[in-house]
């Protein structure tokens, strides 16, 4: 039986690759900066919490991370941990960096210090390309970051490039493009927009207030997102992947397509505040996924409209419960 170390394993894409690798028979260690304290909401939600091992882990600690890995001896690791938001980025720059550049630098010397043959796999953004003009990025596309969060993930990238090269690890860094679920906290957009129709819908007076409804991206399904993580991992030559839909559509299409779920016209409910505009926003966000399809076998079932429609459904069934 493989064992498995998710750090980050209770955010949406922690819980859903820990439903994943157990259903491939691994031996799940769910890591926490406090495992003790923390609620692990969404392992509950997926009905796993009781299959997994948690153990506490500071990423930002060397000391934490070394430990953490010779108590396990995991054959994969998978770091999810770290700030995930752009925007609060931009309010926590520090906490951005530190948790993301510093804290996969830390797990990269401890694995090179136990000296144990540990398959890493990094999460990485597509937000690190920033302005591409328009082009469909791959992994030969050159990094522009537009923000501190994607700062953060461009060094992260770069170090797990270099850990690969000196040291000769089996260190990848999967590219992901924008990928939603119901498992996303209210604070992100996506899921914000699905809540508020959804509550409109159902009789509450209110409106949306969202910021620039004119970017642009390719928004996947996370369920589907995490075996092309652990496609990555499978590989005999560690190497960096971008994984996305290759479908470029419109934040107002998404907002669009989740009022017509329950049928009613977004126009009548949004309400665009300027203050929720970033300092710096990246436009159009494009991606070529070809190697992904061609080398790990793995291509998006599921495009925008279905990933509107997934969270929908989800979302209803909760207020269903809730009631």
């Amino acid at each position: 039986m493989k064992k498995a170390l998710i750090c980050g394993v209770s955010g949406q894409d922690g819980a859903y690759l820990a439903q994943f690798l157990l259903q491939k028979g691994y031996e799940v260690y769910g890591g926490s900066r406090d495992a003790q304290m923390s609620s692990f909401a969404n392992l509950k939600r997926l009905r796993i919490y009781g299959s997994i091992r948690f153990v506490s882990i500071n990423i930002n600690d060397f000391r934490s991370a070394f430990q953490t890995l010779i108590k396990v001896r995991p054959d994969e690791v998978y770091n999810l941990a770290g700030q995930s938001s752009v925007g609060l980025s931009f309010e926590q720059p520090v906490d951005a960096l530190e948790s993301i550049g510093i804290g996969t630098l830390n797990i990269l010397e401890a694995i090179r210090f136990s000296g144990e043959s540990i398959k890493f796999y990094n999460a990485g953004s597509s937000e690190c390309f920033g302005d591409t003009g328009g082009k469909k990025a791959d992994e030969t596309t050159s990094f522009r970051p537009r923000s501190p969060y994607a700062v953060a993930k461009a060094t992260a990238f770069w170090e797990v490039a270099n850990y690969r090269e000196a040291y000769g690890l089996h260190a990848s860094t999967g590219i992901l493009f924008n990928h939603e679920s119901s498992l996303r906290p209210k604070r992100f957009v996506t899921r914000k927009i699905i809540t508020s129709a959804c509550r409109i819908a159902s009789g509450h007076s209110e409106k949306l207030c969202l910021g620039n409804i004119k970017i642009q991206r390719d928004w996947g399904w996370a369920p589907e997102f995490v075996e092309a993580m652990w496609k990555i991992v499978q590989q005999e030559k560690p190497d960096d992947y971008v994984i996305a839909t290759g479908e470029t559509r419109s934040l107002e299409d998404f907002i669009a397509h989740a009022f017509r779920c329950v049928d009613l016209n977004w126009s009548d409910h949004v309400v665009i505040d300027k203050s929720l505009f970033r300092p710096t926003d990246l436009m159009v966000s494009r991606a070529n996924p070809s190697k992904a399809e061609n080398l790990l076998n793995w291509k998006a079932v599921t495009k925008m409209d279905g990933v509107v429609e997934k969270m929908i459904e989800a979302e209803t069934q909760t207020a269903d419960i809730a009631t």
